[in-house]
Order: C-alpha cells, then sequence, then structure tokens
C-alpha cells in the first residue's frame, strides 16, 4: 500500500505585521459582554419596530465579530440602505444597515400600507421616505444607546446621511476595525438580514482585556471628589478598655471604671474606630474643643 503526498503551495509574500493595539479577532469575555448589549438593543429593536411600523416585528443577534470596514461591505448586497450616524469625537460613523427592500416595506406600513402588501421593487428612496426613515432610526439610535449603556455609548448616535451603495457610502477607512453585529429581522411574513457597524475604536478601549468596561481617565479624581463631599462622625476619646459583660450588666450608680489612660495623655481622634491621630482638651469660646496635635497616615 503506498500514499502519495501533494505538495504543498510554497509560502510567498511578505509577512505582514501584526498590530496588538488593533486585534483582528474579540475576546471571549470582550465578544460575550457586547453580545449581551446587542442582545438587549435586538429586543428593543423588535419593539420599537412593531410600535412604529404597525406590524408585528421581531429582531434576533445571529453573530458579533470584528471586521475591516472593507471586509464588511464587501460582502453587502450592492443596493442597500445604509443609516450613518455620528458618534462623539470619532472620525468613523456608526452605520445601520438594512436591505433596501425593507425599508420600502416599513415605509409603506408606515403610510399605512397592509401588511400582505407584496414587495415592491428594489429602488432608492425617494425625499419623503428617507425622511421617514431617518426619523426610525434616530428612534432606534437612542434604543442603542441605551442598550450600550453610558459607559460604552454616553450619548446615542445622530443620524448624518443615507447610503444606498456600500461602496461608496465612506462612513469609515478601508481598513478601519469595526465591531459588527448581524440581526435577523421579522416583520409580519417576511424576513431579512440587516446588520450594525460600530466603529473598534469607539467600544474596544471602553471594554478591558477581561471584558470588564474600562473606567474613564478622570474616574479616580471624581471618586476622590465625591469621597471627600460625604459627612463623617469624628470622634475624640479616651483608651478604650475591654471588660466583661457581667461588668456592664452590674455597672450601679456610683461605680468606677479604671480607664488605662494617663492624666498627661492627648485624646484620641477617631472616625469609625480608626483612629486618626491625638488631640488636646481646649475651648472654642462656651464650646469644648479639641486641638489635634499629632495624626497618624495609614496606607
Amino acid at each position: 500500500m503506498t500514499a502519495t503526498i501533494a505538495p504543498t503551495e510554497p509560502v510567498s509574500g511578505e509577512p505582514v505585521p501584526y498590530d496588538f493595539r488593533r486585534p483582528t479577532a474579540l475576546a471571549r469575555e470582550q465578544s460575550r459582554v457586547l453580545e449581551v448589549a446587542f442582545e438587549t438593543f435586538a429586543r428593543q429593536w423588535g419593539t420599537q419596530l412593531t410600535a412604529k411600523v404597525r406590524v408585528r416585528a421581531a429582531v434576533q443577534l445571529d453573530d458579533v465579530r470584528l471586521l475591516t470596514y472593507d471586509a464588511w461591505t464587501a460582502a453587502l448586497p450592492t443596493l442597500t440602505t445604509m443609516v450613518l450616524a455620528e458618534l462623539p469625537d470619532q472620525p468613523a460613523a456608526a452605520v445601520v444597515q438594512v436591505p433596501t427592500g425593507a425599508a420600502l416595506a416599513w415605509v409603506g406600513h408606515m403610510l399605512g400600507a397592509p401588511a400582505e402588501t407584496a414587495e415592491a421593487p428594489e429602488r432608492e428612496l425617494t425625499g419623503i421616505e428617507q425622511t421617514l426613515v431617518r426619523r426610525l432610526m434616530a428612534d432606534t439610535l437612542v434604543d442603542l444607546q441605551y442598550s450600550m449603556g453610558p459607559t460604552l455609548m454616553p450619548a446615542p448616535p445622530v443620524v448624518q446621511a443615507l447610503r444606498f451603495n456600500a461602496q461608496f457610502a465612506q462612513a469609515a477607512g478601508p481598513s478601519e476595525q469595526m465591531v459588527v453585529a448581524t440581526f435577523t429581522v421579522t416583520y409580519g411574513e417576511r424576513t431579512c438580514a440587516a446588520s450594525l457597524a460600530l466603529p473598534a475604536d469607539a467600544v474596544l478601549p471602553l471594554l478591558g482585556a477581561d471584558g470588564a468596561l474600562a473606567t474613564d481617565a478622570d474616574s479616580a479624581d471624581r471618586i476622590t471628589a465625591a469621597v471627600l463631599d460625604v459627612p463623617v462622625e469624628v470622634a475624640v476619646r479616651l483608651t478604650p478598655i475591654g471588660v466583661l459583660p457581667r461588668t456592664i450588666l452590674d455597672l450601679r450608680v456610683g461605680d468606677v471604671v479604671p480607664i488605662p489612660h494617663a492624666s498627661d495623655r492627648p485624646l484620641e481622634v477617631a472616625v469609625d474606630d480608626q483612629v486618626l491621630g491625638s488631640a488636646a482638651v481646649g475651648a472654642s469660646g462656651s464650646r469644648l474643643a479639641c486641638v489635634v496635635v499629632t495624626t497618624k497616615e495609614k496606607p
């Protein structure tokens, strides 16, 4: 018995540099966080479509992956509806993509067409139709911001423009990495595929390597400022002494409890049983006061 081993193709071409700051795939933990957010968005989007389009609608998340903008648009139909939305402080836009036939059907239902109306031939939307789709997508983007949360998306994206050719939309550079979520949208008796693309630079830096939401650069300062405004009770006390429960229960008027605090020793300044320093007895007008003489620093 003999076996023939087919020759392998020689490796050719120059090595491609890999930028670890711009990974080509999502980490498992990052992917899970984004899946939860996009699943919430899918439910919100389905509810909103049902209310606005006036046909029963449902949206289901299919996949979340990291793709370059060019790779994503290359897989889209030549004629499609792409809603470009501006993100704060981001050169690349967020994009909601739906088939043009679905957008036309939604507009028809919004204008009173029955659900059983046959699909119209796909074409670019007219000015009135674009206005209706803009309004519909503005509410969709509010749902997206709610689903992503204030950390990942502090403000909802703002609709900029509608494009009908994926190759000329120019929402981002060809090599720009995008977080792409794909959905199955069911409206009435019809089903279509839709997708949402967010610039990776707007999302991934806010996720840690373990998928936890990263804090803002100034979050420590904000926490410190908030803690400094919280009122606390400060106690000036003698050195405490430990006693048995029977001693407490047998206390009577006139009993003397010895305290291991020398008469010339400063009092303790404490917050929630944490001794912060010592103080001497003094006065402030007609009231008792203490003068802090030492402080204790704890890491």
